[in-house]
């Protein structure tokens, strides 16, 4: 099952194509026993080649600002007609309206289920509560360590401070007349 964060970063590429006005987005969730490539595919189309570049410049600097990941490829930028950015958790496909057409993604993926993004945000909801269920014996180990008394830890502060005073060694004063007199002979 993927993780929190696997679906928060799909959610954003997701919005990330609905702000630069891709067409037809569709996340599909891929069969494990079929794919052991990635767990979903997020496709959607833009008008253009330009379009395309955009919509893919986005996706990235959402989740690299956001999220600080880059994708491990990104293959056709050049022609722009299909790139592919694999984030290893999915990948994103933007097409041309013709090479979605002509290549057909979702008709060669027929045991992958089309999801929708309300879909997906209840899914990342269930996982975020899963995770806290089984976070509460991770809080409890916290709280033990913050009930230690500050006293000791400011007693071991200050002993820490007077052992390094104490190793200090006084400065001769050989020593301290030579750097009186470096320090004057330096033009200001």
């Amino acid at each position: 099952m993927p993780s929190a964060e696997s679906y928060q970063l799909l959610l954003t590429a997701a919005a990330a194509c609905e702000d630069k006005k891709a067409e037809d987005i569709r996340i599909l969730a891929l069969d494990p026993s079929e794919s052991g490539l990635t767990d979903y595919f997020l496709i959607c189309n833009g008008a253009n080649e330009r379009q395309n570049v955009a919509i893919t410049d986005e996706i990235e600097l959402r989740l690299k600002r956001d999220f600080g990941v880059y994708p491990n490829s990104v293959e056709g930028r050049r022609n722009a007609e299909w790139i592919l950015l694999d984030y290893v958790d999915f990948i994103v496909h933007v097409f041309s309206a013709e090479k979605r057409a002509f290549y057909g993604l979702e008709r060669l993926r027929k045991s992958a289920t089309s999801i929708s993004i309300a879909d997906l945000n209840a899914e990342l909801k269930s996982a975020i509560a899963a995770a806290r269920a089984k976070a509460p014996g991770k809080t409890s180990a916290k709280k033990s360590v913050a009930k230690s008394p500050p006293v000791k830890i400011a007693a071991k502060k200050s002993a820490g401070a007077a052992s390094k005073s104490a190793a200090k060694k006084p400065m001769p004063p050989a020593l301290k007349k030579a750097r009186t007199k470096k320090r004057a002979t330096r033009p200001a």
